[in-house]
């Protein structure tokens, strides 16, 4: 039975009985229940027993546990009396010897200041001796004995700090480790330059000894820094007829080797000194004093070489440069046991990278000058005009493989550092191909005739349509420009313009980086896209002169006396409308204008992107067509129109004199074309309407029917037909 409830706190008997009637199968055997009453019997029993056992146990040990506690309280008493008793005898001492114990710490002290003394007079009397013996020992020339008497007299110099006359003496010591340094460092820097660690280490000892580690370690800087300028040196020697990027490379792979042999030898000798940091050091001082320097080989080698092959030097020499500071870089991250400054490391690499600046400062004009020298080879010019505009619209993917290869190699030479140059050469070029487009123009003004020439036509729109693909393209390719500039600006990586450019330079790649990453309105080919801008302006005129010369003679016949000559007389005046027929002049313009859309259907009536681009960069009627949704063709015959009624009227104008038949044919012309417009989609122009009702209103009834009309219309068609003011 499992009594362990029992002891619980807050036991409940009803529970118990309960849970044990329930998970037992013989619960209902009235036997099982009498064998739990019994078994609850005894332990009660059994506890009984304890309990009285426990009690008489107590009972019996009570009268010892008070003795104990009382013997306890007694022995505390007599404590606490006898302590009493020791710290009275303690103060008392304290008051009868105290005058002693003073009179004893001062005879201390003075045994202390008689001790110092009697040192000081040995010490001094000691570097008298050490100073009397230097003589003849720096006559021996015996490095290390010199240094162990300097050792002695550094040592009696510190317990004679408090002498009169110890700057003197201090001043004495320095004079004698100049001497000493004088005489060891032959022996020094034969040591270092043939890496015998055992002597090397021996100077090691001495110099620290004497506080002179710092002096040593510039013999080993400067040890190091000829032997690695003479290896320089030395290879352009053995190595002349090797090319300038290999002499480059075999050098730095140099460097990369004597670093771990120096690292290692450094760590033997120097031990406790970082040798990560004084290797730094001596290549950031040996990578600027190269003689010949870097860039006076590369020079000599530039001004051998094509302008091709000066971009593709400066690329593997930019490469050849990269990989070698990132593997140097790579070691001092893996050796440096304590991270070098941010400051020398900068330091070590601007020294590195020093011998690109001139060349990053020139990429722009080194660019320039290779793009230039492709615009010959486009071979855009031809005899004949149609030739030409046909090579034109070849060229163009070549010119932007031009551009996209300029800019690959700026990432190639100068990590895009030499963005601004990037942007001057492609300009240049970018202009020089636009020149080709002027001389085109001009070709079709030469050309063009007053009467109709279709072929001319075509070729201004093929003309139109290249300067769109061009306008299209370039604006593509300036998107990825910007787009690069922002990517340079938001990667976390090493910073090449420091290392790359000059003040000045980099104040302007700065300028330009903050203009496109604020979004400040910039244009990186501004000057380009607005050249070819106006190439679209100038050849959709152009266009607009070849379509409207015909329309223009034919409309010259306007202003003709003959013209109108003819319908003199009184029988006219008397004809109903219908008796008119439109003149061979407008009838002429009638057929031009119901032809020009067949001929424009090749380049507006279908999707022509490029085609769209330069007409809306040409003029802005076009991108309003948009919004109004009007094809480009309709309002390429809108200008026309427009051109035409203004014409018309120009002409009608300038006439001196109508006679009334001649007034009402001229306003059948006007009609015929008002006919001709409105099968085409057009409208004429407001004024010309007015001159059309002007021109068919009664002599007597003009004054009443022409209130609404222009008043300078209306004053110049009374004067034409000579209709007297009623005024």
């Amino acid at each position: 039975m499992d009594i362990s409830a029992f002891s619980n706190d807050d036991f409940d008997t009803k529970e118990w009985v309960n849970e044990i009637l329930k998970h037992s199968e013989k619960a209902q055997d009235s036997n099982y229940t009498m064998s739990l009453v019994m078994k609850l019997q005894l332990y009660v029993q059994q506890v009984n027993n304890a309990l009285e056992d426990t009690s008489q146990q107590v009972l019996a040990s009570l009268p010892k546990i008070l003795r104990d506690v009382k013997s306890l309280q007694q022995e505390a008493v007599l404590l606490k009396e006898k302590m009493a008793t020791v710290r009275a005898e303690i103060e008392k001492i304290e008051h009868d010897t105290g005058q002693s114990i003073s009179n004893i710490e001062k005879l201390d002290s003075m045994q202390n200041k008689l001790i110092l003394a009697k040192q000081g007079l040995h010490e001094s009397d000691n570097w008298t001796i050490l100073v009397n013996d230097l003589e003849e020992v720096f006559d021996s020339k015996n490095i290390e004995n010199i240094s162990n008497k300097i050792l002695g007299m550094q040592n009696s110099l510190k317990l004679l700090i408090n002498l009169e006359d110890y700057e003197n003496r201090r001043l004495q010591l320095e004079e004698l480790k100049n001497r000493l340094e004088a005489i060891s460092s032959p022996a020094i820097v034969q040591a270092f330059t043939i890496h015998n660690t055992e002597q090397s280490q021996m100077f090691v000892q001495i110099f620290s000894s004497i506080d002179r580690l710092p002096q040593l370690l510039k013999y080993y800087k400067k040890c190091q820094k000829d032997l690695l300028l003479q290896n320089w040196s030395n290879q352009l020697e053995i190595e002349q007829d090797e090319s300038t990027i290999q002499l480059i490379h075999n050098y730095f792979n140099h460097l990369l080797s004597n670093w771990h042999t120096q690292y290692r030898w450094f760590n033997q000798v120097f031990t406790g000194l970082s040798a990560v940091q004084n290797l730094i050091d001596i290549y950031t001082d040996v990578l600027k004093s190269l003689n010949p320097t870097l860039n006076e080989c590369i020079d000599t080698t530039l001004k051998q070489i094509s302008v091709a092959d000066k971009l593709g030097l400066l690329g593997e020499i930019k490469q050849s440069t990269v990989q070698f500071n990132e593997n140097l870089m790579s070691i001092i991250a893996q050796t440096a046991q304590v991270k070098p400054h941010p400051d020398e490391l900068l330091a070590l690499r601007k020294s590195i990278f020093s011998h690109l600046i001139p060349y990053v400062n020139k990429y722009g004009s080194y660019e320039q000058a290779n793009l230039l020298k492709y615009l010959p080879t486009l071979n855009c010019m031809k005899e004949e005009l149609p030739d030409t505009i046909q090579s034109l619209g070849l060229s163009i993917p070549s010119v932007i493989d031009y551009c996209s290869e300029a800019k690959r190699r700026c990432k190639e030479i100068t990590e895009n550092c030499g963005y601004c140059g990037l942007l001057v050469a492609l300009r240049a070029f970018l202009l020089g191909y636009a020149d080709f487009y002027r001389v085109a123009l001009r070709q079709i003004d030469r050309n063009k005739r007053s009467e109709e020439d279709w072929m001319i036509f075509q070729l201004c729109f093929s003309l139109l349509q290249n300067t769109g693909e061009v306008i299209s393209k370039l604006q593509q390719f300036e998107k990825d420009l910007t787009n690069q500039i922002l990517d340079l600006n938001q990667k976390e990586t090493v910073n090449f313009k420091i290392l790359l450019l000059n003040e000045s330079d980099l104040k302007e790649f700065d300028s330009l980086v903050k203009c496109v990453t604020e979004g400040t309105r910039l244009s990186l080919l501004d000057s380009v896209t607005s050249e070819f801008v106006r190439l679209s302006g100038d050849i959709h005129h152009t266009t607009y002169q070849v379509v409207f010369a015909p329309i223009s003679v034919h409309l010259d016949v306007v202003q003709a006396p003959n013209t109108w000559n003819q319908f003199e007389g009184s029988t006219m005046n008397d004809l109903p409308d219908y008796s008119f027929v439109p003149q061979e002049y407008i009838t002429q313009i009638g057929q031009y204008l119901l032809i020009l859309p067949q001929h424009l259907e090749p380049f507006l009536f279908k999707d022509n992107p490029f085609l769209s681009c330069a007409l809306k960069s040409a003029d802005q009627e076009y991108n309003n067509a948009l919004e109004g949704e009007r094809t480009l063709a309709q309002v390429f015959l809108t200008i026309i129109a427009d051109g035409t009624c203004q014409y018309f009227i120009d002409k009608i104008l300038s006439i001196c004199e109508l006679s009334p038949g001649a007034s009402r044919q001229l306003a059948h012309d006007i009609s015929y074309l008002q006919n001709i417009f409105e099968e085409l989609g057009l409208s004429l122009s407001d004024n010309l309407q007015q001159l059309s009702i002007l021109l068919k209103i009664p002599v007597e009834q003009y004054q009443a029917q022409s209130s609404g009309c222009s008043a300078r219309l209306v004053a110049a068609v009374r004067q034409m037909r000579n209709i007297k003011s009623a005024n």
